[in-house]
């Protein structure tokens, strides 16, 4: 059975106030990005720094005074905690052999329980769930602070999983082999300690294995350089290299994508985070495929490679165009005979988001004016040619997710939602038919209260840039709402409409925290996401990123012109490179907003790619290390833009001591270098959560009611 997961990952005449004087940066010799030697702020980037950790503990111990203190924050975070801990949440499942698989979290279980039932029982209104794994149990008999971070099973049988561990919720974990019908980790079973490994089955008897090696296994990125063959029961030392890659490159994997027909064992090197070349492994050889290099393979079909696009591609005779879904002989991309045919292709109108190959057909989601829509491809009856495109019918005006499928049967598991629908989960049957609503989480919020539009705003260079607003019915257009404005604006993430806001894990908190205290709600869809296609995010890459900023603030400004809201009482917040559009936003037009919360960010694009995965965007954002992209980069980058003297709003920065994705010294610094200028700041550093910022509802609901309680206390 098969799990499908979810992923994603991004978003600038300068000057510098350093030591008490101008620096002027305008000369070809000051654009060289050195590793800032003057700056005084750097000694904050020792995460685990005595000196750096005291300065954490005395602005928690601030901001914890100062934002638990304000009359709204008890009822804030009672009302989080609530709809976070609460037993309708739609849970979030995967389907292996014949349960469903769930991680589950409440006050019980702040740390989470590994659960499954049976479709059969899944259908009732109160399911029964047996534990499979008790992570809480576990950390405590370990004294280890785990945090679940997945399982990768083994088909066909799905009797065994590896299952990821993180101490404190980062990216690095350990990784065990767990027996779901013993319910324990396997005694001598394949074992790695933390690192950010990537595995993959290959077999009962062996696996796919890239890790920590040792030194000079690792990319400049911080992910496995080597992939190997890894025999149960050998030593990791005896493991078979398949292949290294280049120190330059972000990482290297391999998996096996499995049918009936023959399994298809691959070999990928990620050159940078969008590019790679792709292997086909042939007995000890590793065979080059003849792809784009920004293509990705997303799986196999009846023995056949399912491809997608992201630019145009001709081979031989043919020429499919960008954002293409494929069907290809693996013998064909080894330029062997073979065919390779078009499944569907984005238009104008419907632009591909997700694929997903079962044995009963392709599901592809589509969005529409960002509004999803899903279809089953089924290929034609023996003897013809084409495909047969069946639409899906959901709810419409929302966001539509392929949780889950069934390898033996095709059968799937969709979720629907949106701003204003709870998260409602469908069976859909591989024979095809009306789907089935399987679970539908109960209501955060009064839904009915509320409204929601799309308008559109014209950025600079004159691109419509669509946003949704949910607000009162009957909003006074006065230019007086209290309004958090939320995007992201990279790494072709695209926002939907969804019941959580602009947070996956929220469940509708929001809703609470905000809406019903008289808030309105904005989501932009700028460029750098996936909203449009693969041109709406690589128009703003390198040294176009400037332009994400601009379809910000033109929604921003457009809100004022609809008198929806005004700069006193727009209040706007994003998360990692979201984090680093807020901060780059606040410094370029702090005119436009009258508060800025920045999570997990961005914010030093002088040394980000010195900084854990940072060499990893490079792809993104360019390389500070070469002149004519650092000339662009300066431009931007918000601890190097930001000065004394100015009037900014008041800001809020959160991050935490565990994330290993974006270094914790971006905001830390910030924080420090802003907070030395005389500007209003809020910090605050949670100990563990990696880049999520949080392990348990508990330590979720306290930001929540923190970043609530500021935004309320500064757009009233």
């Amino acid at each position: 059975m098969r799990n499908i997961v979810r992923s994603c990952l991004g978003s600038f005449c300068f000057w510098a106030c350093l030591a008490g004087f101008w620096v002027d940066l305008s000369s070809e010799a000051s654009a060289q990005a050195a590793p800032a030697p003057d700056d005084p702020w750097l000694w904050l980037e020792g995460i685990e720094d005595p000196r750096a950790l005291a300065w954490v503990k005395q602005q928690n111990a601030q901001t914890e005074r100062r934002l638990t203190m304000g009359p709204e924050y008890p009822a804030l975070h009672r009302d989080a905690l609530t709809v976070l801990d609460a037993a309708s949440r739609a849970p979030e499942v995967s389907q292996h052999g014949g349960y469903l698989y769930n991680f589950w979290q409440d006050r019980e279980h702040p740390r989470g329980i590994y659960r499954r039932t049976t479709l059969a029982e899944f259908r009732r209104v109160a399911p029964q769930w047996e534990t499979v794994l008790d992570v809480d149990a576990l950390a405590k008999a370990e004294g280890r602070p785990w945090a679940f971070g997945g399982a990768s099973w083994l088909a066909p049988e799905n009797r065994r999983c590896l299952i990821r561990l993180a101490p404190g919720g980062g990216d690095a974990s350990e990784v065990r082999e767990f027996d779901v019908e013993q319910k324990a980790f396997v005694t001598g079973g394949f074992f790695l300690p933390s690192a950010k490994s990537r595995v993959a089955w290959r077999d009962e008897h062996s696996i796919y294995v890239g890790t920590d090696f040792g030194p000079g296994s690792l990319t400049k990125s911080g992910y496995p350089r080597a992939v190997k063959i890894w025999i149960r029961g050998t030593p990791l030392t005896e493991a078979a290299t398949l292949h290294t890659a280049a120190a330059g490159s972000v990482s290297a994997t391999a998996r096996r994508v499995r049918a009936k027909e023959g399994d298809i064992d691959l070999v990928s090197e990620g050159l940078t985070f969008w590019t790679q070349q792709n292997y086909q492994v042939l007995g000890s050889e590793l065979v080059p495929l003849n792809l784009p290099p920004t293509a990705r393979i997303v799986g196999g079909f009846r023995g056949r490679l399912v491809i997608r696009l992201k630019e145009e591609w001709t081979i031989g005779a043919a020429t499919y165009p960008s954002g293409a879904v494929l069907l290809a002989d693996v013998g064909a991309l080894r330029g062997q005979a073979g065919r390779i045919e078009l499944v569907v292709a984005s238009t104008a109108r419907s632009v591909i988001k997700a694929v997903v190959p079962t044995p009963a057909g392709i599901l592809v989601t589509t969005l529409a004016d960002v509004r999803g829509r899903l279809d089953r491809f089924t290929p034609a009856e023996k003897g013809a040619t084409g495909w047969t495109r069946t639409a899906v019918t959901l709810p419409d005006n929302g966001a539509i997710e392929i949780k889950t499928t069934d390898e033996e049967s095709g059968d799937a598991v969709v979720g629907f939602q949106s701003f204003l629908t709870p998260p409602s989960l469908y069976r859909l049957g591989a024979a095809g038919g009306e789907p089935e609503l399987l679970k539908s989480q109960a209501p955060a919020f009064d839904g009915t209260r509320f409204e929601v539009e799309q308008y559109w705003a014209t950025s600079t260079d004159g691109t419509r840039v669509p946003y949704f607003v949910v607000m009162p019915k009957g909003l006074k257009r006065d230019g007086r709402a209290p309004t958090w404005m939320f995007s992201y604006g990279g790494f072709e993430k695209s926002l939907t409409p969804a019941y959580s806001g602009s947070y996956e894990e929220l469940h509708g908190a929001y809703g609470k925290l905000w809406l019903e205290r008289g808030g309105v709600f904005v989501l932009a869809n700028i460029r750098g996401g996936d909203e449009f296609g693969p041109a709406w995010h690589t128009a703003v890459l390198k040294e176009n990123h400037y332009k994400c900023f601009e379809d910000f603030e033109a929604v921003a400004r457009d809100l004022a012109l609809r008198k929806i809201t005004s700069a006193a009482h727009l209040g706007i917040e994003g998360r990692s490179n979201g984090g680093l559009l807020v901060a780059a936003t606040m410094v370029r037009h702090p005119e436009l907003y009258g508060a800025v919360v920045c999570g997990n960010p961005l914010v030093d694009m002088q040394r980000y790619h010195r900084l854990l995965a940072g060499a990893s965007w490079v792809a993104e954002y360019g390389d500070p290390d070469v002149p004519e992209q650092w000339a662009y980069l300066k431009k931007y980058s918000p601890y190097q833009n930001v000065a004394a003297g100015r009037t900014l709003p008041p800001v809020m920065f959160y991050t935490s001591t565990l994330d290993d994705r974006v270094h914790p010294g971006h905001a830390r610094k910030m924080a420090a270098k802003m907070e030395s200028m005389g500007y209003a700041v809020d910090y605050y550093e949670n100990t563990e959560g990696g880049h999520h910022g949080s392990v348990t509802n508990e330590q979720l609901a306290t930001r929540l009611a923190r970043t609530f309680g500021f935004l309320w206390s500064k757009l009233k």
